[in-house]
């Protein structure tokens, strides 16, 4: 990574029983690093602006947007109210992995790694690792899709060519972590106007669509395994780990009132990000369930609308809304999916780093990561076309669905525990509603999960034998599943973090209570993996 010679640690680290009130609380000699000053400021906000929108691209990433076109073409406006339910549960999740990182000083992946014994340690970063994995063949595929609308590419060569793309497009690091924060959001902004103009166009009725979003419903037997593509699509497992890690790009006052204001800056800025992923998605399933429902397509568009996926959806809605609609959509496609590989990088690297303290230079974590998700893409694109990298982005959306307790039980562990956050640990309130929202997503898995395999066992039309190891493979893997569960919720934290402003108010008592560990930040192992600084020098991997 960088030498040492050209980044500055990033937090400050302090040796000596010196006074809190004394000690100086950003120590900044870098002029591009991002450093918050230490005053009482709304003008603070735009300084913590940035990790909220490279964490809400993942909320509108192509998997999302195949779940929403065929939400949208399959049930109207009736799934409407998944995506308000997850769209304000991921906002209180995804705060709760910023404080995290705020308070301690440490990201989600590194608390994992000193809290869990060797080997659980090493499940749950493989389990992460495949979530990443599972991640980015969305957008691996969406990428084609949208390459083959644009430029008439097949898709199992636009599949080989995104391994190249992202490479360019991380060559944006260079510039630093603002600029590239800039570039996302013009992207994420992009991707809003491409699916309000649709909007415009398709017109769908208002009444039908508030009533979508406040009157929860699921008819059909399809509308199940939807609703748990939906929620894995909304909330991903990798994007924890992620926020955890990138809020601690800013330098913040280390005193009480700084810290509680970085965890409500943090808060209101990923509010905004994510309240404009919820209106694109909320417009891809208008769009989809207004055309799709609409007087004036014929017979075999209606056709499509039964098994739509984003290479169709292009072409139907070229049909319905207009020439210029079609390349609209592949615009936003392409920047959806060239935004969400960036940030599944960087999520990468940071599991890396955190559960193995090993460090990879991104474009190698990119080619390892972006390897892994080609291959599954490209064998589907090749015999199943495109309706089959369709489907492959539904299972890739179930998969993060299942995986999400593995990311969210320690999330939810740590921030609620007073040895890791001190007077920042969630509130009984906060506590209760974050343990209800994880509860209620691992038993609507767990139910479709069992509910998927009685379906196959009775109705598959399986010999005896075959039906009786298929149920006793399948049941056992949810054991599995279930014991992994119970061993995250009820094991006990272990280690306690001690920084400077966590266990107390009064400067006194904080300087009383501990020695030097209590101002130690040693965060210069998170400086050098940010986003390299244009005069760093490279000497890594």
């Amino acid at each position: 990574m960088a030498g040492s010679s050209s980044v500055q640690p990033q937090f400050i680290s302090s040796t000596g029983n010196r006074s809190f009130s004394n000690a100086p609380l950003i120590e900044n000699s870098d002029p591009e690093q991002i450093v918050v000053p230490d005053r009482k400021s709304w003008k603070n906000l735009f300084a913590y602006m940035g990790p909220g929108f490279l964490v809400s691209i993942a909320y509108i990433d192509p998997g999302n947007f195949e779940t929403d076109l065929q939400s949208g073409a399959q049930y109207k406006y009736e799934l409407l109210w998944i995506i308000l339910v997850a769209s304000c549960a991921a906002l209180i999740i995804q705060s709760l992995a910023a404080n995290l990182g705020v308070v301690t000083g440490k990201h989600l992946a590194e608390h994992c790694r000193n809290e869990y014994p060797r080997i659980p340690n090493f499940i749950l970063w493989v389990l992460a690792e495949i979530a990443i994995v599972a991640c980015d063949i969305p957008e691996v595929i969406g990428t084609a899709f949208a390459l083959n609308m644009l430029f008439k590419i097949p898709v199992w060569i636009g599949v080989l060519l995104t391994g190249l793309s992202t490479l360019v497009l991380l060559a944006l690091q260079q510039y630093g972590v603002r600029k590239l924060e800039f570039f996302i959001a013009f992207l994420v902004c992009t991707i809003a106007g491409c699916f309000f103009a649709e909007l415009g166009y398709a017109k769908p009725d208002p009444k039908e669509v508030l009533k979508g979003l406040f009157v929860p419903q699921l008819k059909g037997n399809g509308a199940a395994g939807l609703a748990i593509s939906l929620l894995g699509a909304m909330v991903m497992p990798h994007n924890l780990f992620l926020h955890s890690a990138l809020v601690l790009s800013r330098k913040i006052p280390r005193s009480v009132h700084g810290i509680k204001e970085a965890c409500r800056f943090y808060m209101i800025e990923s509010g905004f990000a994510l309240v404009l992923a919820f209106l694109i998605n909320v417009s891809v399933i208008s769009v989809s369930g207004a055309v799709c429902n609409s007087q004036n397509i014929n017979a075999q568009d209606q056709e499509n609308c039964k098994d739509l996926d984003l290479n169709k959806a292009s072409f139907l809605l070229k049909n319905v809304l207009g020439s210029w609609s079609s390349k609209l959509f592949a615009i936003a496609l392409l920047a959806s999916g060239q935004s969400s590989t960036i940030t599944g990088t960087y999520a990468g690297q940071y599991v890396m780093q955190g559960f193995l303290d090993l460090r990879l230079t991104p474009w190698l974590r990119n080619f390892l990561t972006r390897s892994l998700a080609i291959v599954p893409s490209l064998i589907v694109a090749i015999i199943g076309g495109s309706a089959g990298a369709g489907k492959l982005i539904i299972i890739a959306s179930m998969i993060l669905s299942f995986e999400l307790p593995f990311a969210l039980i320690p999330l939810l562990k740590f921030t609620s525990s007073k040895t890791k956050m001190g007077i920042y640990a969630n509130s009984t309130t906060i506590s209760c509603i974050t343990w209800v929202i994880g509860f209620l997503m691992m038993a609507i898995n767990i139910y479709y999960l069992a509910s998927s395999f009685i379906k196959i066992i009775v109705h598959g039309h399986l010999k005896l034998v075959a039906a009786i190891f298929l149920g006793m493979f399948g049941f056992l893997g949810m054991a599995v599943y279930l014991a992994g569960v119970v061993y995250l919720v009820f094991r006990r934290n272990k280690e306690a973090t001690h920084l400077v402003a966590l266990t107390s108010e009064n400067p006194r008592i904080a300087n009383e209570s501990g020695n030097s560990g209590v101002y130690s930040l040693p965060r210069e192992d998170i400086a050098c993996m940010q986003l390299p600084q244009r005069r760093s020098n490279a000497n890594d991997l």
